[in-house]
């Protein structure tokens, strides 16, 4: 087993421009240690999963170049992919001087190997991703969703045909009351694209404090009420037009 390999998410989804998905590709060029780059990583995990279990086994330790580290770790619990002793290093967040600092960090390795590995799925590899730790399965993003990708059952919440899920469509997320559900291709850089869910912390109020604390926190849940409303409005459109870009493509293929 070799000692460790760099793994770089050549994103199609345009999350990063492509000027600096070209200059992370130029210092991986420059890596003295193997590196793997994926043409995406989020097709990888649905279609030609044994690739990555076939770099798992090959290699002690995994440094991914990708997204979200939150956005990875459960796509992989997700698509039952066994990837062990790895770390995520962000694109999104950092710059590429940051990336080529994480990148000399490695263990150097003898005559180091290039790859690149481009996934032939024919479709977008769009598709939501679970947090189960944050899932309370109240099932509104499967009853939201028309498209059948989610199978909805009391305790039991899965994404059974991630590929019907309609590109540059995460309305079900916008739903979701907990944050649970993640689209790691979307484009903005949210909760809903894998940050760290933010915690508000409530201090309790004092006596002398305590009137002027209920005003602040009905205030505070009135915004939240709005925010969820505007979220719901959001999501209604996001359908709507996922569903008439679904029709127009039907009415072009009759």
């Amino acid at each position: 087993m070799k000692k460790n390999v760099l793994i770089y998410c050549r994103c199609t989804a345009g999350i990063i421009s492509e000027q600096k998905q070209n200059e992370i590709a130029g210092v991986m060029q420059q890596a003295e240690t193997d590196v793997v780059e994926l043409q995406d990583l989020c097709a990888f995990t649905v279609n030609e999963n044994e690739k990555l279990a076939e770099i798992n086994s090959k290699y002690e330790q995994k440094t991914i170049v990708a997204c979200y580290p939150r956005a990875i770790s459960n796509m992989f619990r997700q698509n039952k992919i066994e990837m062990e002793n790895y770390e995520v290093v962000n694109y999104r967040e950092k710059s590429v001087a940051e990336i080529g600092e994480e990148i000399d960090k490695q263990t150097k390795s003898e005559n180091p190997v290039y790859e690149f590995l481009k996934n032939n799925l024919e479709v977008p590899a769009w598709y939501p991703v679970i947090e189960e730790s944050r899932c309370i399965y109240c099932g509104k993003c499967a009853r939201f969703c028309v498209f059948g990708v989610y199978q909805f059952s009391k305790k039991s919440l899965e994404v059974v045909e991630p590929l019907n899920c309609k590109n540059n469509c995460p309305a079900c997320g916008r739903t979701c009351p907990t944050s649970a559900i993640i689209f790691p291709r979307l484009k903005e850089n949210s909760v809903l694209s894998g940050a760290e869910p933010g915690t508000e912390e409530v201090k309790p109020a004092t006596q002398t404090q305590g009137g002027l604390f209920v005003m602040l926190n009905e205030r505070n849940s009135n915004r939240r009420n709005i925010f969820r409303q505007d979220m719901m409005q959001l999501a209604e459109e996001e359908k709507r037009k996922a569903i008439e870009e679904l029709k127009k493509r039907a009415n072009e293929q009759k």
